[in-house]
C-alpha cells in the first residue's frame, strides 16, 4: 500500500475513544467517525491496533461509518496480531488485516499522525 508522504495518518488503540465509561467511549468514536466522513479532509488511513481492532469487526456499532470513510479511499489496516491475540481473525468487516511492517510503512509516509 502507498500512502503519499503529504497525507495524515490516525492511530486507533482502543475500543472508543478517551478514558470514561465504554458507552461513552464507543458514543464519542462514533461521533467522531461521523464528523470525520462529513468532513472534506480525509485522512489517508486509520491504524486499528491492540484494543482498536475490536472497532472494525462483527459486531462493532461503527462499521457503517468505516465503511463510508473506507469507499471515499480512506485505507484502514488493521493489525493480524492484535486480532489474532483477541481471537478476531476472521470477523472483519472493513479494511485490510497487515502487519505492524503496515502500520510502520503508513506512519513514516505520514505528514501527520494523530493517536486516538
Amino acid at each position: 500500500m502507498t500512502i503519499p508522504a503529504t497525507e495524515t495518518v490516525i492511530l486507533i488503540t482502543r475500543n472508543g475513544m478517551g478514558n470514561g465509561d465504554p458507552a461513552l467511549q464507543l458514543k464519542l468514536i462514533d461521533t467522531y467517525f461521523k464528523l470525520l466522513n462529513d468532513s472534506n479532509t480525509l485522512p489517508a488511513a486509520i491504524c486499528f491496533y491492540a484494543d482498536g481492532v475490536k472497532l472494525a469487526v462483527e459486531g462493532s456499532p461503527v462499521l457503517e461509518s468505516l465503511k463510508a470513510l473506507e469507499e471515499k479511499g480512506v485505507h484502514l489496516i488493521l493489525c493480524m496480531t492484535c486480532l489474532n491475540y483477541y481471537e478476531l481473525n476472521g470477523q472483519e468487516k472493513v479494511g485490510i488485516v497487515g502487519g505492524m511492517t503496515d502500520i510502520i510503512e503508513a506512519q513514516f509516509k505520514a505528514s501527520k499522525v494523530i493517536s486516538i
